[in-house]
C-alpha cells in the first residue's frame, strides 16, 4: 500500500438498511487497500451484529481518528459513535434512532475531511424517511454536505463503465421539473458540466443537452421547450466555450455517449438519466457530487429494507463507489 494514498471516509448508512453489510462485504476485498485507505465512522455493534449474520469476519479495529488506523486487509478501522441502543435495534424498518445515526457518520465524515484527516467521502444509502423521524432537517445526503460546506446547488453526476450523466433537476416532480428548465438554468449547468468534467481529469470534454419531448419536440410538433429554454441555454453556453451538442432526443443520447460520442450527457430530470444508467448496469452505477469543496461519491441504490439483515445484499456498487473516490480524489486535491 503506497503511503500516497488517499483516506476516504466511509460512514455506514443508515444502521437499518443495507449499509452496513455492503461496507463490510467491501472491505472484504483486498484490492480496496491496494489503492486507498478507508476508515469507517459507524456502530461497532450493529457492525458486530451485522458480521454474524452474513457469516463475516473482520477484525474490528476501533481508533480515535485515521491517523491511528491500520489500513490493512482484514481489518477494519472504526470510528465508532456508538449511537445505536442495540437492544432497540431492527432491521428494515423506518427508524428515528437510524436516522439520527446516519446523520451523524455523515457529519463526522465531513468533519475529518474539512480537518485534513481524510481526503474524500463515500457513502452507502441513507433512508429520506428515517431522517424524517428524527430531528435532522435535510432529506438527503447532498442537502446535508451543501449545508455543512455552505455550498451552492451541487451537482450530482453519474458514471457507469464509461458513460457519464449530470442531472438539471433532481428530488423534484416530474411537473415541478419543466418549469425549472429555463436557458438560464440549462446554460449554467452545461459551464459547471464542463468545469466538473475538466476537474476529473478530462480535457476538452464533450457534452451532450438531452431533449425533454419525442423527437426533442420535431421542430414544435411535440412541445416547444427545446425550441424556447434548451436550445437558447444551450447556445448561451457555447458562447462561453462549452462544446456541446443537442438536444438530443432522449431516446438515442445516453446510448450514443456509452459509445464514446459525447464524454457525458446533461439529463433533463431525475428518472430521464436514472433510467438510462440502472439499464446499462445497475449495480456498478456511481453517484459522484460535484461542487462541493472535497469528493464525495455513493453508490446509486436505496437502503433496501426488504432485504436488510437477509445477508444477500450485494457490494458490488459499494466497491465502485469507493474505486471512483480512489480514482477521482487526487483530482480534487490538485484544484
Amino acid at each position: 500500500m503506497s503511503k500516497n494514498q488517499s483516506v476516504i471516509a466511509i460512514p455506514i448508512g443508515d444502521p437499518a438498511g443495507i449499509g452496513p453489510e455492503i461496507v463490510i462485504k467491501s472491505l472484504k476485498e483486498s484490492e480496496i487497500y491496494d489503492i486507498c485507505k478507508p476508515i469507517v465512522i459507524g456502530d461497532k455493534d450493529v457492525l458486530e451484529a451485522i458480521m454474524k449474520s452474513i457469516d463475516t469476519h473482520l477484525h474490528i479495529n476501533v481508533v480515535s481518528g485515521p491517523a491511528e488506523a491500520k489500513y490493512e486487509a482484514g481489518t477494519l478501522d472504526l470510528i465508532n459513535l456508538d449511537n445505536v441502543d442495540i437492544n432497540e435495534y431492527e432491521m428494515g424498518v423506518v427508524s428515528g434512532m437510524c436516522g439520527q445515526a446516519s446523520y451523524e457518520y455523515i457529519k463526522k465524515a465531513h468533519e475529518l475531511v474539512e480537518a485534513g484527516e481524510a481526503d474524500s467521502i463515500c457513502t452507502p444509502p441513507i433512508n429520506k424517511e428515517s431522517l424524517q423521524a428524527s430531528d435532522v432537517p435535510y432529506i438527503d445526503h447532498t442537502a446535508m454536505l451543501s449545508a455543512f460546506t455552505d455550498s451552492h446547488d451541487p451537482m450530482t453526476m453519474f458514471e457507469v463503465k464509461g458513460l457519464r450523466i449530470f442531472f438539471l433537476t433532481r428530488h423534484v416532480s416530474l411537473k415541478d421539473s419543466i418549469p425549472m428548465m429555463t436557458k438560464e438554468r440549462v446554460e449554467d449547468y452545461l459551464v459547471r458540466c464542463k468545469e466538473a468534467l475538466e476537474l476529473l481529469g478530462i480535457e476538452e470534454p464533450k457534452l451532450a443537452l438531452a431533449g425533454l419531448n419525442p423527437h426533442s419536440g420535431e421542430g414544435g410538433l411535440f412541445g416547444t421547450e427545446e425550441m424556447d429554454e434548451l436550445t437558447p441555454g444551450m447556445e448561451a453556453a457555447r458562447a462561453k466555450g462549452v462544446t456541446v451538442n443537442g438536444p438530443v432526443p432522449a431516446d438515442s443520447v445516453f446510448h450514443q455517449a456509452a459509445n464514446g460520442k459525447y464524454d457525458a450527457v446533461l439529463s433533463l430530470y431525475h428518472d430521464q438519466g436514472h433510467i438510462a444508467a440502472k439499464m446499462y448496469d445497475f449495480e456498478r452505477t456511481v453517484s459522484v457530487t460535484n461542487g462541493l469543496p472535497y469528493l464525495r461519491t455513493s453508490v446509486d441504490h436505496g437502503t433496501a429494507f426488504d432485504i436488510a439483515g437477509k445477508g444477500i445484499a450485494s457490494s458490488v456498487s459499494m466497491v465502485e463507489a469507493i474505486k471512483a473516490a480512489a480514482k477521482y480524489t487526487p483530482f480534487f486535491q490538485q484544484k
